[in-house]
């Protein structure tokens, strides 16, 4: 089952799900961008939202463009706060070290995920409990080359 919040939106081309049941909105561009090979660029979607309390928006990307050209968001995820209620730019970068990609007006650019957030009260201590796996960090849990595990 789907749950849904009400978003009060200013926009020219409202965000949309391309399925019923999608977590991400498409957002589209509003100006035409020529990136460059390992250029990135703001660019804008008209888009201005206000989120209830409670609630934060997260701009992502769209796995098609990431797959095909190269192309993500440079601060994935963006994060849109409540209180906010400027323009949601997208920060595109192309990694494609040799094609440029065009990004027209009204192109699908990333994604918004809409999602319930809960704040955290911090609470400092001298010492931590301890847990199964302590300190390990990155690549702690192992890594073969060449096997899925």
């Amino acid at each position: 089952m789907t749950h849904s919040v009400a978003v009060p939106i200013i926009a020219a081309h409202t965000p949309f799900y391309a399925n019923p049941g999608d977590a991400g909105a498409d957002l589209v561009s509003t100006e035409a961008v020529r990136l460059e090979p390992g250029e990135r660029a703001l660019i804008g979607t008209g888009v201005r939202i206000a989120l209830p309390e409670g609630y934060a928006a997260f701009v992502v990307p769209r796995s098609g463009l990431a797959a095909k050209h190269g192309i993500t968001v440079v601060n994935s995820p963006g994060t849109v706060d409540a209180g906010y209620r400027g323009e949601i730019k997208v920060s595109l970068l192309n990694t494609d070290s040799k094609d440029a990609y065009d990004v027209a007006v009204g192109d699908r650019i990333a994604q918004l995920i809409v999602m319930p957030v809960i704040q955290a009260h911090f609470e400092p201590v001298d010492e931590l409990p301890d847990s199964v796996r302590g300190e390990g960090g990155f690549g702690s849990t192992g890594y073969t080359q060449g096997k899925s595990e």
